[in-house]
């Protein structure tokens, strides 16, 4: 048993599957992990889910402030005991509770939560964030329109943030040792490269026309009641959402603002 599995028995936590809790063994991959982040002594950095420290301990050497959200309580006692008036801890669902202020976000997230986590994170403000995720919610990430991984979580991120693929962490650096690797990931924010009239309906749009990535545009507009019964000079009707930029996207979606 290693260190990390014999530190979680005694505590007695029982790594939930359903939590996505993979703790991650390897110092040195936190070392870059954290180096990747760029953090200096005047940021506030935000943690969510920070397990037993092995980020947190770093991130307090290097930051102003460093804040960590997390839900299990033994594992919230575990670093209240580790770190004191070091970090300051908010006990809850990081899912529920609000964000507080903070310059960078560099977390090790479970899968569970990713994608809600980084649509949250983009409903704030912040300088750039290093995030560990499973390697195909990373390809996800980074995904191109025509490849087979492009999604919404693409769409979004593009039109949030330049994001880039830094590394990969295999399996065997965690603890319980999850089935698939992970990828550390780079957000840097910055306005997207096209304009969009309404930045609400251009994110129902996105998600409206993935929710039904098969069918063509129309016929997805038609089912939300988000086509107009001017359809003349609407572009991209008999496309799928697939093939399309977040540019295209945003072309179809000011028009549909304009016609509303």
């Amino acid at each position: 048993m290693s260190g990390t599995g014999r530190a979680l028995r005694e505590m007695g936590v029982r790594p939930k599957k359903s939590r996505g809790q993979n703790f991650l063994i390897d110092g040195r991959v936190a070392d870059r992990h954290v180096e990747y982040a760029r953090i200096s002594r005047d940021d506030v950095v935000l943690e969510v889910g920070p397990g037993l420290g092995i980020l947190t301990e770093r991130l307090v050497e290097r930051a102003r402030k460093v804040i960590v959200i997390e839900l299990d309580p033994k594992l919230a006692d575990h670093i209240e005991d580790a770190f004191g008036d070091r970090v300051e801890l908010i006990r809850g669902d990081a899912l529920a509770v609000p964000f507080p202020h903070f310059d960078r976000f560099v977390s090790n997230l479970p899968y569970s939560i990713s994608t809600p986590i980084i649509f949250k994170l983009f409903e704030h403000e912040f300088q750039g964030a290093v995030i560990m995720v499973q390697k195909e919610f990373g390809k996800r990430m980074v995904a191109k329109p025509g490849e087979l991984d492009y999604s919404r979580l693409s769409v979004t991120v593009a039109h949030h943030a330049e994001c880039q693929l830094l590394e990969q962490v295999p399996a065997s650096q965690f603890e319980p040792r999850p089935r698939v690797d992970s990828v550390l990931v780079s957000l840097d924010p910055r306005p997207p490269a096209y304009s969009v009239v309404d930045e609400r309906l251009f994110l129902r749009v996105v998600n409206v026309l993935f929710q039904t990535r098969r069918k063509k545009i129309r016929t997805s507009l038609r089912n939300a009641s988000l086509l107009p019964d001017e359809q003349k000079g609407l572009p991209h009707l008999d496309e799928r959402v697939e093939r399309l930029s977040g540019a295209e996207i945003a072309e179809l979606a000011n028009i549909l603002a304009a016609r509303r």
